[in-house]
């Protein structure tokens, strides 16, 4: 044993208590299986007897570390499951490759479910790919001697809430017949990019990404095996439970037995517990008064990734639901700021239910990093290309009412032109007014492609035509010469 409690690393294609070295395989083929209940080239199935609660977490990105050349494990979990991974490639290059992504962050979210890990990986393309780690999960039945073993070191049970796995967790559960630690034989990369390599080195980039939250926390690695934190946490306390109950009975002790067991009677009358009910509520008015309300968070965050554990029907769009589940999360983000803005948020008025396009293009106004979003967007409804595109540089400038200014023209009432006829009057304070042609609601700069656009909220919105076709240029203003002095120019 290494000092500080962590391990030398194996070497790669062996791993304590997994018997032989591997047998090499060529590239592209997937691991065999060394149990007989499982086919060939397969992982272990989810689960082999009953159904287990599900649990996801995801990890946001990690930072850059360009230059770096640090181990990407320090932990001697860490370091295995790293051993684990190059003992299970062929083909060094891409494992450096693997790294070299990591290390440049081109390694989205990762979504660890139970049996799995999963990102988004960038590449040579605009569009990222998909990558995932399956890992064979534990049976049942070994978890349940996993169980009864961490149940049994209490020192176990804290280091792992620390952070920590103790080495000799791994030891006793191998002596149980349970292999903590996935060896070569237990990984699956799988990718949607072209590459046959065996990991492709964007799945590559996501194993080392996982070592190094590994690192950080050892529940990781026992989610990848089946079963999250708090599944494992509450059979552990049960576990507990059922020892401390049956050592009381074992003392004859039936008062202790009594506190222990669930559902035992107790041994005497229980002491009433709480205060009067009279006396609580006459303190009522002795309260302190409510903590102030916590800050907003920095920015919103974003649904997990659909990973194999939790993907969808076949014929579900699965980056759809992700873009949706993302997008939810923007507007719960903006909801509860304007919330929490007690002031502004009483003066508000109740928001107008969107149609399906306006709810499109808010979509596509809010997203503007996708770049196959609005293709996407137009498939999906009436408009074009062109138009979403149009629509959604509108809703930047002004939500809903530039929208409609873009979509809709409209003849304003007299007193509204008398208004509008004055403001153009008497808004240019450095000379006269540009010439303008009127039709409804739409002054065009006469010998310019510009163009101001009065909208029915009496603000002004800037167009200059672009390819043969009028297009939002800019924020509106209630001073036509400040919306138009920017595109009119000298």
């Amino acid at each position: 044993m290494s000092p500080a409690g962590r391990r030398t690393p194996r070497t790669p294609g062996t791993l304590r208590g997994q018997g032989t070295p591997r047998t090499p395989r060529t590239p592209g083929t997937p691991p065999t299986s060394d149990d007989p209940g499982t086919p060939a080239g397969r992982p272990g199935p989810p689960h082999t007897s009953g159904e287990q609660p599900t649990a996801t977490r995801t990890f946001e990105a990690l930072p850059p570390t360009k230059g770096s050349r640090a181990a990407f494990a320090e932990s001697w979990w860490g370091q295995a499951w790293v051993a684990a991974l190059e003992g299970s490639s062929l083909d060094s290059g891409r494992l450096q490759r693997g790294r070299t992504y990591a290390r440049g962050g081109a390694v989205g979210e990762v979504t660890v479910a139970p049996g799995s890990a999963s990102a988004q990986v960038h590449g040579s393309r605009p569009s990222p790919y998909r990558s995932s780690m399956r890992v064979r999960r534990l049976t049942d039945a070994q978890w349940d001697r996993l169980l009864d073993v961490i149940a049994e070191r209490a020192a176990g049970i804290a280091a792992l809430l620390d952070g920590e796995m103790p080495p000799e967790l791994a030891d006793d559960a191998e002596a149980a017949g349970v292999g903590l630690l996935p060896g070569p034989q237990d990984l699956e990369p799988r990718c949607n990019c072209p590459d046959w390599g065996y990991p492709c080195k964007h799945a590559a980039a996501l194993c080392y990404q996982v070592a190094r939250l590994l690192d950080r926390d050892p529940f990781v690695l026992l989610l990848l095996r089946g079963r999250g934190e708090d599944e494992v946490t509450d059979e552990l306390g049960r576990r507990n439970l059922a020892r401390a109950a049956a050592e009381a009975g074992a003392t004859g002790d039936p008062a202790a037995h009594a506190a222990q067991a669930p559902g035992s009677t107790p041994a005497g009358p229980r002491t009433p517990q709480g205060d009067p009910a009279a006396a609580a509520f006459a303190s009522r008015s002795a309260l302190p008064p409510l903590p102030d309300l916590p800050p907003p968070p920095a920015r919103p965050g974003r649904g997990p990734q659909l990973t194999e554990a939790s993907a969808p029907a076949p014929g579900v769009d699965s980056a759809g639901l992700e873009l949706l589940a993302a997008d939810t999360a923007l507007r719960a983000h903006r909801l509860l700021a304007a919330a929490l803005d007690t002031a502004g948020h009483a003066a508000s008025a109740i928001p107008v239910p969107l149609t399906t396009w306006q709810d499109t293009v808010r979509i596509a106004a809010a997203h503007p990093g996708h770049p196959q979003l609005f293709h996407r967007l137009a498939a999906s409804g009436d408009g074009t290309v062109t138009r979403v595109a149009a629509a959604a540089r509108a809703w930047q400038h002004g939500g809903l009412a530039a929208l409609a200014v873009l979509e809709d023209a409209w003849d304003p009432a007299p007193a509204q032109l008398a208004r509008a006829r004055e403001a153009l009057r008497s808004g240019w304070s450095d000379g006269p007014p540009p010439r303008l042609r009127r039709s409804r609601n739409r002054w065009t700069v006469e010998g310019r492609d510009v163009q101001l656009r009065y909208g029915q909220d009496g603000l002004w919105y800037p167009y200059a035509k672009e390819y043969g076709r009028w297009r939002p240029s800019g924020p509106p203003d209630a001073d036509p010469s400040v919306a138009l002095a920017a595109l009119a120019g000298p």
